[in-house]
């Protein structure tokens, strides 16, 4: 009996980690082709972060649940940066620029922080308004989970350790 458990259980990552399988609760979409101005005047897109685990959080320091669940984003990239995540943290358009390098900086964020400051990223995201709104990209730069509102991050963390595995 354990030994057909175990074929389940590799036959299920098998089909996970190709894309085969979907995971509960989640549907696959291609992130959009977007542009991400960060703090220090680069850009990264989209496709630059193809082949990576990447967790686009759209939020504002006006946000109390955003500032809230902030440590628990910088926990989350700590955790598994080293092993190909990445984190993109999208300030909102009305969010004034200073308001979020001054939060970036005083909180030592250890990840990308952009400013959309036309709003065409949120736009493209599937014009996202209500902050905080959290998308996981997969390797292959399709979403596969939206949180609106904070995440369980524990179920966060077994859905990128899911990803990760897979190629």
């Amino acid at each position: 009996m354990r030994f057909k458990q175990a074929m389940v259980s590799v036959a299920m990552v098998a089909a996970v980690s190709t894309g085969a399988l979907l995971l509960p609760g989640c549907s696959q979409t291609p992130a959009p082709e977007s542009t991400f101005v960060l703090l220090d005047g680069s850009r990264q897109t989209t496709a630059d972060l193809r082949g990576k685990v990447t967790l686009v959080n759209f939020w504002a320091t006006s946000c109390t649940t955003c500032v809230a669940e902030m440590p628990d984003i910088v926990a989350t990239h700590q955790k598994f940066h080293a092993r190909g995540f990445e984190t993109v943290a999208v300030a909102m358009s009305y969010d004034p620029p200073s308001y979020v390098v001054n939060f970036a900086e005083t909180r030592k964020l250890p990840f990308k922080v952009a400013i959309d400051n036309t709003g065409a990223v949120a736009k493209a995201w599937g014009d996202v308004r209500i902050t905080p709104t959290t998308y996981i990209v997969n390797k292959r730069g399709d979403i596969v989970k939206t949180y609106v509102g904070a995440p369980d991050f524990k179920e966060l963390h077994a859905l990128i350790e899911t990803l990760l595995a897979g190629s």
